[in-house]
Formats: structure tokens, C-alpha cells, sequence
């Protein structure tokens, strides 16, 4: 991630506390709060090389179909007339049969090339490979200092509706309060708000939240304070949670974090763009995030937009 390259692993460990431990780490945490931490021994600069065969996969398919995905954007939708919850990521799983052995290593080379992204990375492990292209930051972290950077309005043009804005507004106002449980009193800022960015293929509205980290806690204990990230769950946290697990089965490392520490610096990228392995089968999720003023067939096509081009990468 970021040309940083570790190699030489030395250990893999399934407890977030490793990172409170001197070392580079690797770091990996699916949606559910489950963790893949491996310390390298060697850590440099370096341009990515393909090595391996590049694998073949079969058609796509998804774990919600339109009609089922649509459906589950008006179930939000009610629950919001109901005041259960203000707004909820729904998302959706798709998956493809390995034809022929490989490893992903010749994808996130594609992907560097022909979807460049500014938290893209690859992690090759015997029990785990992910190749992402994720626009998004969770938490970078220099000394104390962290900042998180939530993605919410997508669009194919630099246009975005009201909508778009007052979500990212509304997650701006959940990340404010998650950091504020491990920040400083007083320390929270927003730098940037509302910030169009362009990415391969769309654009996306992007805000900055920042604060300094408390002394007193460590690191393991501040990720999982505010985990899962609140860009990819909704809010209410606890209500979009409770929503999500209703709906959909186990996202996995989709939606999760990835990216590495070295005890002073951190760069945790939001898992999304996110292709990984699961048995005999490459993943990839795609969501939306859902109001009141959410169209259901909008939101499924923002789905496809953001799942098309990265999948037109394994053809």
C-alpha cells in the first residue's frame, strides 16, 4: 500500500493487540471484527511486481438480485419513516468460481495500472489474499495525530444531488462522535468537507475528520472503538447494525479495514473496492448508502457503477 512493501513474514496472529507490539504489521479486519495481523521482518519502498499465474474465474454472480436488493432499500426506507434509523449501508456480495488456479497478484497489478487508487494494496497469506482498490481512508495515523476521511456521495459526474450531501453531513457528524472516544477533548476538527474527488470511472464527495489520539490508550483499543467504520455501516451505528445483520449474510473483509502499522505511523484503508478469496471463489462487495431520499433503482444502479469497472478487470 502506498509502495510500501513487507516482506519476510515472521509471524500471523488473530488478536488486534499484535499492533501494540514493536514491528510492522499487516493489517486485515472484516466487517464482523474478525483479524489477520502478520509482522514482516523487512520493510521498504518499492515498485509491485506481478509474481505467479494469474487465475481465470467464471461469470459473476450476486447475492442479492435487483429486485431483492431493491426490495431491501425499502425496508430502510420504511424503517427510517419509523425512526428506527437515519441511514443504512445495504450491500450486496458478488462472487465468481475459480476456473483456473492463480493468485490475485496479476489483478492488483491491473488494478495499479488501469484503476489506480490512493489506499490501493495486496496481502498474499497462505490462509489469506486480498487485492484492493479502495478510495477510502478509515484512519491514517503520524505520532498522535489521525485523521479519517469518509466517502459518501457517488456519482458518474461531478454533479450530486442533496441527498448526497446531506449523508455525508450525517456520517461527518457519527465520525465526529467515534473519534471523540479517543481523541483528545477538544481536538476534533473537519479540515475539509464536502470535497469532490474524481476516481477511475465516478466521482465521489469526501470529508476530512481529524484529532489527536489519547495517551493513555493504545492503539488496539482506539481501532476497535470506533470499528466497523461508520462510512459503511450507518447511523444510528448500533441501529444500522442491527439492520444490516437482518439483511444481509457475512460481508467478510468487505467492509472491514486493511492496510499496516508500524506502532508511530498507520494507514487503515476502509475495505471497499475489494477483491478477495473464499474457498473456490473471488469476492468483490458493492453498497449504497440508503435515506429517506433514496431511489431504489438509483441506488442499485450506483451498485453496478461502482462494481463494473474493477470487475471488467478479472476478464
Amino acid at each position: 500500500m502506498g509502495g510500501i512493501q513487507g516482506e519476510n513474514l515472521q509471524e500471523i496472529r488473530s488478536d488486534l493487540e499484535a499492533i501494540d507490539e514493536p514491528g510492522f504489521w499487516s493489517i486485515a479486519g472484516t466487517f464482523e471484527g474478525s483479524w489477520t495481523l502478520a509482522r514482516f521482518k523487512d520493510v521498504s519502498r518499492k515498485e509491485f511486481v506481478s509474481e505467479g499465474k494469474d487465475l481465470k474465474v467464471g461469470p459473476w454472480g450476486s447475492s442479492k438480485s435487483q429486485d431483492e436488493y431493491q426490495s431491501y432499500v425499502e425496508e430502510i426506507r420504511s424503517l427510517i419513516a419509523d425512526g428506527e434509523v437515519y441511514q443504512v449501508n445495504a450491500c450486496r456480495i458478488l462472487s465468481s468460481k475459480i476456473l483456473e488456479e492463480g493468485n490475485l497478484s496479476g489483478l492488483f497489478s491491473r488494478i495499479l495500472s488501469q484503476n489506480p487508487a490512493p489506499f490501493a494494496g495486496y496481502l498474499s497469506l497462505p490462509d489469506l489474499e486480498i487485492a484492493s482498490a479502495s478510495p477510502e481512508r478509515f484512519i491514517s495515523k503520524d505520532g498522535n495525530r489521525i485523521i479519517s476521511s469518509p466517502i459518501k456521495g457517488t456519482s458518474a459526474t461531478n454533479e450530486f444531488l442533496a441527498k448526497d450531501r446531506a449523508e455525508n453531513l450525517m456520517i461527518v457528524d457519527l465520525i465526529r462522535n467515534d473519534l471523540g472516544r479517543i481523541c483528545e477533548t477538544g481536538s476534533i476538527g473537519t479540515p475539509r468537507l464536502l470535497a469532490t474527488e474524481e476516481h477511475p470511472g465516478l466521482f465521489h464527495l469526501v470529508s476530512d475528520v481529524s484529532g489527536s489520539l489519547k495517551k493513555e490508550i493504545a492503539l488496539s483499543e482506539a481501532i476497535a472503538e470506533v470499528m466497523p467504520p461508520g462510512s459503511i455501516s450507518g447511523a444510528p451505528k448500533s441501529s444500522a447494525l442491527r439492520i444490516i445483520s437482518s439483511n444481509e449474510g457475512e460481508r467478510g473483509p468487505y467492509c472491514g479495514v486493511f492496510g499496516w502499522s508500524d506502532g508511530n505511523r498507520m494507514e487503515l484503508s476502509v475495505g471497499i473496492r475489494l477483491f478477495w478469496r473464499s474457498k473456490d471463489e473471488i469476492k468483490f462487495g458493492t453498497g449504497a448508502g440508503i435515506t429517506w431520499d433514496s431511489d431504489p433503482e438509483s441506488e442499485w444502479e450506483e451498485t453496478e457503477l461502482k462494481a463494473r469497472r474493477l470487475i471488467s478487470l478479472t476478464q
